[in-house]
């Protein structure tokens, strides 16, 4: 070989040489910031996943709870413990220590158990969000809020074992709240499965039996090329434009339910028919043309070869590119806030057509309120979300994994 061609040669191997560490690089600065973006949300979410309880040893007093008196409960055994606390602005900052919505959850517990009047039981309730974030110690800057004799009665009630991290229960339990400590993502997290049932129950029949069509039965010609040329284009429409479609159509036409699951649901399943669609006819293509002859050289119908013989063999691919979708349609605020869905909605729906939110929005809605609390309400409501979309992911591998062919 001449020395122009080995110089050809070497130069093309650095080339390569470089491409391939350029590929290294990126991948590794990828991850990189794949690994900053999830420590910095797990650092803040954790804590949220965690509450300062106090435990206090209440007396359900029938007088008091005759008068929906619940702080006094609270404050008479904050009282015992503290006997010699007598001024009014001692006191203050003693009953200041646990959460004012306390008292709620006393009355939520009087209101299921009547038997409890009269008894004396030992329960925790939530710190206030002051002392909740004191006890964590991460913000220093809110230290401030409490004074030097709060900060000693928390010691005090340390060193007695009546105050503690706990998991943050009502987080899971409770809905929506305009108090931090009290906030939770159970209307949410109800809401979103609602919400996906009906875009399931709408999207994956139509889409499936769309691309069985398009891609076994219609005949090839320009009106059937405008079709897959529209499903394409509408599966790279903004998603907000769906919103709009959802708000003209099924709010102001048909006057339906303004932030209902029901609603939220037909609306994202106009979103990802074309994505289901597309998948599925991806899954179908992959199936040997030979399968569809052998079956229509031993006699079946059309009809029979699709059912019996191609759709299960694509069933993986068409299971995978559905759940993805449904992954997608998780994670959409977008065409949600346009019918409404972006509403302060405490209670947690009970049916399809009962204001609710979804994950996304209640993410969107804590996330706008600059205090600590909710700060962490968010990045905790990040990590749920990001749990439940990777466990989605892991479930569609898996299927394809598991039962795809290989031709």
């Amino acid at each position: 070989m001449s020395k122009s061609t080995n110089s050809k040669l070497a130069k093309r191997n650095r080339t390569e040489k470089l491409f391939i560490l350029k590929g290294y690089m990126a991948i590794l600065i990828s991850f990189a910031f794949l690994l900053f973006l999830i420590f910095t949300i797990a650092g803040k979410g954790i804590s949220g996943l965690q509450q300062t309880q106090i435990k206090l040893e209440i007396e359900f007093n029938k007088a008091a709870i005759e008068t929906g008196n619940y702080n006094l409960l609270i404050r008479q055994q904050l009282d015992s413990l503290f006997p010699e606390i007598e001024d009014r602005s001692s006191k203050r900052n003693l009953y200041r220590l646990v959460a004012d919505p306390a008292k709620f959850i006393l009355m939520d517990m009087v209101q299921d158990d009547t038997s409890l009047i009269g008894e004396t039981k030992e329960i925790w309730l939530p710190a206030d969000e002051k002392v909740d974030i004191f006890f964590k110690q991460n913000a220093d800057d809110w230290d401030t809020k409490l004074n030097p004799e709060q900060k000693e009665l928390i010691k005090t009630l340390e060193s007695q074992g009546l105050i503690d991290l706990n998991f943050n229960f009502p987080f899971f339990t409770y809905g929506d709240s305009q108090e931090p400590e009290l906030a939770g993502i159970a209307g949410a997290l109800i809401g979103s499965m609602l919400t996906l049932i009906v875009c399931m129950a709408v999207a994956i029949p139509l889409a499936v039996c769309a691309a069985i069509y398009l891609e076994e039965f219609a005949p090839k010609n320009r009106f059937t090329d405008l079709i897959e040329v529209n499903i394409n284009n509408l599966a790279a429409v903004p998603s907000i434009v769906f919103g709009l479609l959802g708000l003209s159509v099924y709010l102001n036409f048909f006057g339906m339910p303004r932030s209902a699951p029901f609603v939220g649901g037909l609306t994202l399943g106009l979103m990802v028919i074309p994505v289901i669609i597309i998948a599925t006819r991806a899954a179908l293509k992959a199936v040997p043309s030979s399968i569809r002859q052998a079956a229509m050289g031993i006699g079946a119908s059309p009809l029979q070869v699709v059912t019996h013989h191609t759709l299960p063999l694509a069933m993986p691919g068409i299971m995978t590119g559905t759940i993805l979708s449904i992954a997608r349609a998780l994670g959409e605020t977008a065409p949600l806030l346009m019918i409404g869905m972006v509403a302060f909605i405490v209670d947690v729906p009970q049916s399809f057509s009962d204001p609710s939110t979804v994950m996304p929005v209640q993410i969107y809605l804590w996330s706008k309120n600059s205090q600590p609390g909710f700060v962490e309400k968010t990045a905790a409501a990040i990590i749920v979300l990001l749990l439940i979309l990777i466990l989605l992911n892991i479930i569609a591998v898996w299927i394809r994994k598991k039962y795809e062919r290989r031709w």
